[in-house]
């Protein structure tokens, strides 16, 4: 059941329109994806259309106790095997620390949900506060977006030192699986240098999966539904990034065949 957290230190960048991406992904292929949202404005929520959640992250947190998660569980209108750990404006108030293993929380809540999910994903506030501290220490590893400006390239390299903060502490196995360049418009001259700069410093970390910038994506999310149900060019385009995307961060699964 691997699970990512979706970060970066710098909003705007378009973690959320990620999230959703490798969730509509997972969706169009028919696998089980869980999207926790941890981002205090709840825009994944809202993408995934659940409205005025009973119980969510925020409760999840408070309470902390194993298998709590269970109980906050909502089934997304995208379908039956796309489940969302809501956010809420109140979540806000669990980004400080909340006594010992305050940033283990999430982990702990998480402990006994059944390992029926293909693909786990965190979106995370731009920032590393306990929210995203918590997201790290309950993840295999990190999905770092950035666009490719001056500003958001210190803010992949911020979100790097954070999951070196959370390996070097409360989850050694954790790592950085890949820097998502996002937003990308390949024919600026500008953007072009970024990138290559990027890649000059981090390798073979820069996914080579770049997502372009389209009208498409926020179209999509105004209408809460998966980019991969968005009839237009743009959207078939976009719907092949995030495919590549999935197939590049998904472990390899062994089936077992009956020989012939």
């Amino acid at each position: 059941m691997p699970t990512y957290s979706v970060v970066s230190m710098k909003g705007g960048v378009g973690k959320t329109s990620v999230t959703l991406g490798l969730a509509s992904a997972a969706w169009s292929r028919g696998d089980r994806v869980l999207v926790i949202d941890l981002d205090p404005q709840a825009n994944a929520t809202m993408g995934l259309r659940v409205e005025a959640p009973s119980f969510t992250v925020n409760d999840v947190l408070a309470d902390a106790r194993p298998g709590v998660a269970i109980d906050a569980l909502q089934v997304s209108p995208w379908g039956e095997h796309v489940h969302v750990l809501a956010s809420e404006r109140a979540l806000e108030h669990r980004n400080t620390v909340e006594g010992r293993h305050s940033s283990l929380r999430l982990r702990a809540a998480l402990a006994s949900l059944p390992r029926a999910y293909d693909l786990v994903v965190i979106d995370c506030p731009p920032s590393l506060g306990e929210l995203t501290r918590n997201a790290l220490s309950a993840s295999d590893a990190a999905l770092i977006v950035t666009e490719p400006g001056y500003f958001a390239l210190r803010g992949a390299e911020q979100a790097m030192e954070a999951a070196e903060v959370i390996r070097s502490s409360t989850n050694p196995l954790m790592h950085a699986e890949a820097i998502i360049i996002n937003k990308a418009r390949p024919s600026v001259a500008e953007q072009r240098a970024r990138i290559a700069e990027l890649t000059a410093i981090y390798g073979d970390l820069v996914s080579g999966v770049i997502v372009p910038e389209r009208n498409a994506i926020q179209q999509a999310e105004a209408a809460g539904m998966p980019i991969h149900a968005w009839e237009s060019p743009a959207g078939a385009e976009l719907s092949g990034v995030f495919d590549a995307l999935y197939d590049a961060i998904m472990p390899v699964r062994l089936t077992t065949e009956v020989p012939r």
